[in-house]
């Protein structure tokens, strides 16, 4: 386990630093932050001087240097369009958007596993075929719509459910959060549905895959002529070690969800990550695009390793060093 957190973290270190650069640099081009912090018959000597008071007047190198020495201190400047630590905005936002990312995990989960194992184990029954089918739509059918039909469904016709915002929530030191509280859980079913669909339908094809493979393996073979049941045999043996690859997936969507659910924040207005930075791209708020970039590289680097760590709790010989 140490060998592999001592890897990972050092595989690490050069892929922060290449991002950090990567995102610096890119967002120097998108825009002029001065031109939206001052009004249009603003004087030349008034941009002048506030460039120089942001800093943007010294050369790219020396502002991602300033900015890369701050980050090691855990400071990333100030955001041009709010005035405020850009640490403390993303912090607080990051509770909308795990609130939203962990639930559609493990709906995933929760649904995506059973479904996939019955689809492996009964491929001919007609409820094999109506996951599978509804699999294939979950995939196909974009997100932003999946949410506007939602939204049209339960908020407009029906009214049960609320269609954008975060609703009441509740503060826990620095967190916040609306799981305890009834209007926030109502706020949070259709965003929840809208990236949880998604998830379920590849959990259900990729645990399906992974099962139908294990069942033609050697050992599979060996334990149907030992007489096990099929269903010892399928949960007990197949399933082990078919959901390696579902762990490892499903980390990686997490991040991908914490990182990009920018679509379905903005449809449902929920104050998260992804809204934010797509109002600070609007503003060429480059602190901030910076920083966020710079925090998603981290965050992927601690969902790799945290999935290499539980592989290998899962299945010990993946953490033994190969013989040379």
């Amino acid at each position: 386990m140490l060998r592999i957190f001592l890897s990972r973290l050092l595989q690490g270190i050069p892929v922060l630093l290449v991002v950090s650069a990567a995102a610096f640099g890119l967002f120097q081009f998108i825009g002029d932050p001065v031109s939206q912090m001052l009004p249009p018959d603003a004087s030349v000597e008034d941009r002048e001087a506030l460039t120089a008071a942001l800093g943007l007047a010294d050369p790219v190198i020396v502002q991602y240097l300033r900015f890369l020495g701050n980050a090691l201190t855990g400071d990333f400047g100030m955001s041009l369009r709010h005035g405020a630590p850009v640490a403390d905005l993303l912090m607080e936002r990051l509770p909308a958007t795990v609130e939203l990312a962990l639930p559609a995990v493990l709906v995933a989960l929760i649904l995506g596993i059973p479904m996939g194992v019955f689809c492996a184990a009964r491929p001919k029954s007609l409820f094999s075929k109506l996951f599978l089918g509804g699999s294939l739509l979950g995939m196909s059918l974009p997100t932003f719509l999946l949410g506007i039909f939602l939204i049209l469904g339960f908020s407009v016709e029906l009214g049960l459910l609320p269609a954008f915002g975060r609703g009441e929530v509740t503060r826990i030191g620095f967190w916040s959060t609306g799981l305890l509280t009834a209007d926030g859980l109502r706020h949070l079913v259709l965003p929840v549905m809208t990236l949880g669909l998604f998830q379920t339908a590849l959990v259900v094809r990729l645990v399906r895959g992974e099962m139908l493979e294990v069942s033609e393996r050697d050992f599979m073979k060996f334990g149907r002529a030992r007489g096990l049941s099929p269903a010892r045999l399928l949960l007990r043996h197949g399933l082990k070690n078919a959901i390696l690859p579902v762990v490892a997936v499903m980390g990686l969507q997490f991040g991908e969800i914490v990182a990009f659910s920018m679509v379905t924040e903005t449809v449902f207005q929920w104050p998260g990550l992804g809204l934010f930075f797509l109002q600070s791209v609007q503003f060429a708020d480059v602190p901030v695009l910076a920083a966020y970039l710079t925090f998603i590289a981290l965050l992927f680097l601690l969902i790799n390793l945290a999935v290499d760590l539980t592989i290998a709790a899962i299945d010990p010989r993946l953490a033994r060093p190969r013989a040379a």
